[in-house]
Order: C-alpha cells, then structure tokens, then sequence
C-alpha cells in the first residue's frame, strides 16, 4: 500500500504579522499606526486618531505610561510633519479594543492582538536566563499582563452590542438625557447645565444657541410649546436636543474611555 502523501503546511502568517518592526536588539516588536489605520479600515487619519486616544486613555487609567506604549515619530517629507507613532503589542492590542467591531477589519486585529499578547506571556523564558531580581520582575509583569489583558477583554464583551445599539439608534435627546448617557463613562462628570454650558464651550452654538452649521448633524432646535403660568396665553420656545452623531463627538471632547451606550436611557 503506498504511503498517503503529508499535508502541506498552513501558512498561518498574519498581514499584521507582515507589518510589524523587529527591534534590530532584540526587544519588543513594533507596529506604525499609519500602517495599521489602513489595516484596521480607517481611510482617514482624523477618523482613526480618536481610537488612538481612547487607546492612550484606557493606558493611562491602566497605570502604563502610554509614552513608552505610543512613541511619537513624526514624519517629515519637505511638508506639514505627518504625526505617526510607534508602538508596542499591548498599545496595538489596546487600539483594535477601541476600534469599531462592526468593521471586519477591526473584528480581525482583536483577534490577532488578542492572541499575540497572550502568547507573549505564556512563552517560555530564554535559554540564558537573566538574575534573580529580573526573573521575579518578569513574573511580576506576566502575572499583572494576563491579568490586565483578561479584565479588559471582560469589560469589552458588551461593546460591540453597544455599537449596534448606536449604529441603529434614532432620534435626538434632550440634555438631560444626554448627561445621564454620558456620564455613564467614569472619566465624564456632568449633568444638564453644564452640558449647555458645555455646547457654547465646544463652539457648538452661538450667543442664542442656535447651532452653528458644522454641528447641524449633531444638534436640533425644535420648538416647545408651553402655557404662560400667570396668563394662560400658549407661548413658543426652543429647546436644543443631542443626537446620537452629537452624542458620540461630545464622549469624545469629553475626554469619554468607555464606548458609549444607549440603552437604559430614562426619559
């Protein structure tokens, strides 16, 4: 009987593997978020440069300084300095956590990063190991790694019901309801005042708050009818409401580090 012939091996190699700087010393490889913008399906840098932040902040509030994590490398070609940043596995891991799931692109980095970081822990020390005191710090960082990397993939299950939610929601908010769904994020404190006062502050209305007309995707004024309380007579007002795009640029301007959501809204 004749011996069956062996399976080729897969190529089990990732596009984001491909794009990827080997430290030319041997430390931690590193990923150009230009580069990954294309590979994640952000056509443009300011659609993607948010994401980043959001990124930097989940970092910081980590207790990582997201300097050592997103190294600044602008790059200079006889124009305007292009702003790029090198960056680590875990930084690359934090910026597809951020990034919209409903692009496959973004669902793919997740993946990718997801694994990376966890084989990264789990590989075995070198032949030539280093001293006690390195060892036991390297343990320390592995064990605190997994932990961290575990609890932000916990966190992050419900966002990509969460961006459903968004990408189908309609309608508009008064402020009242858009404080109590912005202040949802840790890192955002406000109530219905001082999201009016908020608006003038962001340049988003004038001196009657009639929205200015880059931010008519965000804002509506629509009219209010109540009773005088002394005469009876109807009378005419204005009321601005938010809506979900408004929404979604004031989490960002507010500095917001969770995705946002819509549900459990109390009107």
């Amino acid at each position: 009987m004749a011996n069956a012939t062996a399976p080729a091996p897969i190529d089990t190699e990732s596009p984001f593997d491909a794009i990827c700087q080997p430290c030319p010393q041997g430390g931690e490889d590193l990923w150009s978020t230009r580069v990954l913008q294309e590979m994640m399906g952000y056509p443009r840098w300011n659609e993607f440069e948010p994401v980043i932040e959001r990124a930097k902040a989940a970092a910081h509030n980590q207790g990582f300084n997201p300097k050592i994590l997103f190294r600044v490398n602008t790059e200079k070609s006889g124009g305007r300095p292009r702003v790029d940043y090198l960056i680590t596995r875990f930084a690359a891991y934090l910026i597809s956590m951020n990034g919209d799931p409903r692009k496959p692109e973004v669902a793919a980095a997740q993946a990718y990063f997801a694994i990376r970081t966890r084989e990264a822990e789990t590989r075995p020390a070198p032949t030539a190991l280093p001293d006690r005191r390195a060892l036991a710090q390297m343990v320390i960082d592995a064990e605190d790694g997994r932990a961290l990397a575990e609890a932000k993939v916990a966190e992050l299950e419900p966002s990509a019901a969460a961006w459903d939610a968004l990408g189908q929601a309609a309608g508009d908010y008064s402020l009242r309801e858009a404080a109590q769904i912005l202040s949802r994020d840790p890192a955002i404190a406000t109530g219905q005042n001082r999201l009016n006062v908020t608006l003038a502050e962001l340049g988003m209305v004038d001196k009657t708050g009639q929205p200015y007309q880059k931010h008519i995707n965000h804002l509506v004024r629509r009219p209010r009818s109540y009773d005088h309380p002394r005469t009876g007579e109807p009378q005419l007002t204005h009321q601005i409401r938010i809506t979900v795009p408004g929404l979604t640029y004031l989490h960002q301007k507010l500095g917001g580090v969770k995705p946002l959501r819509l549900d459990e809204v109390q009107r």
